[in-house]
């Protein structure tokens, strides 16, 4: 008996008549075999939620049921493409298609008619496990490319039969196991089942992201998790963007989940015309795109941020730093909302399903540093989520929802934004589990002072925040000199350490050397302003001389000679206030 379609709710489907149908099994639904997956089994009734626009579909429309779940195809040539919530290549389908897609167009993910050269890494004999290296694949062609690593799936093991070597595309075969298994360059995995790896490795190792306010005062480890809530405006898209070119990441996958269509093509426009900073070539040769804009279905919303980790978590098996970039997690989130209204299941929170906390911590628990299953060096996933809190309340469900999963919050304030401080991280709101694993890495790296010169800071802006509170009040002249010190020391540190100018080459991006250089000039005029002010110099002389000017011109200084120019603004303070008070 042919199963059919008995009831069509927007993004959801039932269909009757699938024997032996498995939960998230996927299934081609209707005259054009529209994608959908089996989210709920009552009987011989199964729901689908379809990847597709469900408009003109009706009651008693075929469905048919693949055998497998969602699953992504993962081998060489990954890096550079666009893809859609699907994986479904956007550019190629763009050429055959046009600007709009119609509903059921569908092509592999990997290019077919794309030849590399493979270079085996086994010979007939071996013994092969999960995770193994199968050999490299090189683009053939005049283009070339880099090499790429060719791994053994995670599920395959046996003993080499036969090897072959040359010439081939993505799908031949290139090792034969005995028995008759057949292993090709690419291999497919389920979307929902994170890639098992041979061991854990302890989260003592920082994300370096380039950005002083985050590397310093808010530090997430490599394989860690970190959110980025933030209201419209406050440059949500602008910091992650920030971290794809200079945080320290072999590969960047950029999720586009549920964004605006205007904003996503800026990013294409953008993305091949970026410099990596590292190889000096496009930035987009590194980096996989998944785009899945707002007027798409929300089904593939859904599904679009599965894609981009299990892709991630690919390039992570080959022993790379893996940056994970999700722009945003409310609209997943929206997405996961209208699915469960569907189903007419019983709402949480503002609607959204019961289960969304165990959902988000279960997507953020696919982040993670690890040895691989071939044993080779460490790889990791570090996940930056964006999220786009309605009015900027930080007290809704899902922005409470990833607080309680993630290592790190980079909570972005509308005020600073609107001051043109950018990145625009409230120090205030902001904070980092992972910063206590992750001193004794950047008290060998960066030096022993810097988590003293760290908290030194904090408290500093903290004391400040007091002051200027006290101000509003009594006005800044009735404050006495000592804390109108303190007020002039913490408005040079956030003027030009916190801030940081994406435009300046020099300052695009802050190594810890020169973050903690940087650092030390800034609180060593705050120090000595302060003892000058405690001698009897008045504070108004010491702005009169205008110190704070060699300050704000450090982030001109270029990484190597941070050093020397913060050690020469250091002298020139100490100068200037000894000459103040000896004329005192």
């Amino acid at each position: 008996m042919t199963a059919r379609l008995t009831r069509v709710a927007g993004p959801t489907v039932s269909v009757r008549g699938l024997p032996g149908v498995a939960l998230n099994e996927l299934v081609l639904v209707g005259e054009e075999r529209l994608l959908g997956e089996v989210v709920r089994i009552e009987g011989d009734l199964a729901t689908l939620q379809v990847y597709e626009d469900t408009e003109g579909l009706r009651p008693g429309e075929p469905a048919t049921a693949t055998g497998g779940p969602l699953t992504a195809e993962l081998g060489p040539g990954l890096l550079g493409l666009v893809f859609d919530g699907m994986q479904r290549p956007l550019r190629a389908l763009a050429e055959r298609e046009g600007d709009f897609l119609s509903r059921g167009a569908r092509l592999p993910a990997l290019d077919r008619s794309r030849r590399f050269r493979f270079e085996p890494a086994l010979r007939p004999g071996d013994e092969v496990r999960g995770g193994d290296l199968l050999g490299q694949a090189t683009p053939a062609g005049d283009g070339g490319g880099r090499p790429e690593k060719v791994l053994v799936p995670p599920d395959a093991r046996g003993r080499v039969a036969e090897v072959r070597a040359g010439e081939v595309a993505v799908e031949d075969g290139v090792l034969w196991l005995e028995g008759g298994a057949t292993l090709s360059l690419m291999h497919r995995w389920p979307v929902r089942r994170p890639r098992p790896v041979r061991k854990r490795l302890a989260p003592d190792v920082p994300f370096l992201t380039g950005q002083r306010v985050l590397d310093c005062f808010f530090p997430v480890a490599c394989g860690g998790t970190a959110i980025v809530p933030g209201g419209f405006g406050t440059g949500k898209t602008v910091l992650e963007q920030s971290l794809a070119k200079h945080a320290a990441a072999d590969v960047i996958v950029y999720v586009g989940c549920g964004e605006r269509g205007n904003e996503m093509a800026e990013v294409l426009d953008e993305f091949p015309r970026l410099s990596d900073p590292r190889s000096g070539r496009p930035l987009l040769e590194r980096t996989v795109l998944v785009v899945n804009t707002s007027n798409m279905p929300v089904a593939a919303r859904e599904a679009s941020i599965y894609f981009g980790v299990t892709i991630a978590e690919y390039f992570r098996d080959q022993s790379l730093q893996v940056a994970l970039m999700i722009d945003s997690t409310s609209r997943w989130a929206e997405a996961l909302r209208e699915i469960s209204s569907r189903l007419e299941e019983m709402p949480g929170e503002e609607g959204y399903p019961t289960s969304l906390a165990s959902r988000v911590a279960q997507f953020y628990e696919r982040a993670g540093r690890a040895v691989p299953l071939s044993g080779e060096r460490e790889g990791a996933v570090t996940v930056v989520g964006a999220v786009s809190p309605p009015g900027g309340d930080f007290s809704e469900p899902v922005t409470q929802s990833s607080l309680r999963a993630s290592g790190a919050l980079w909570a972005l304030s509308a005020d600073l934004a609107h001051r043109r401080h950018f990145p625009a991280v409230d120090w205030g709101l902001s904070f980092s589990l992972d910063a206590p694993r992750l001193e004794p890495w950047f008290r060998r790296e960066a030096g022993e002072d810097w988590v003293g010169l760290r908290d030194e800071a904090m408290r500093l802006m903290q004391r400040e925040r007091e002051l200027l509170e006290i101000a509003q009040l009594v006005g800044v002249e009735a404050l006495q000199d000592a804390e109108r010190v303190v007020i002039e020391s913490a408005r040079a540190l956030r003027e030009g350490f916190l801030r940081q100018s994406a435009f300046l080459p020099a300052d695009a991006s802050s190594p810890p050397g020169k973050t903690v250089a940087m650092l030390r000039a800034f609180l060593h005029f705050h120090r000595r302003a302060g003892e000058a002010v405690e001698r009897g110099v008045p504070l108004r002389t010491i702005l009169d001389a205008r110190l704070d000017e060699h300050l704000l011109r450090l982030p001109e200084a270029t990484a190597a000679e941070a050093p020397a120019a913060a050690a020469a603004v250091t002298a020139a303070v100490d100068e200037a206030l000894a000459a103040l008070e000896g004329a005192g």
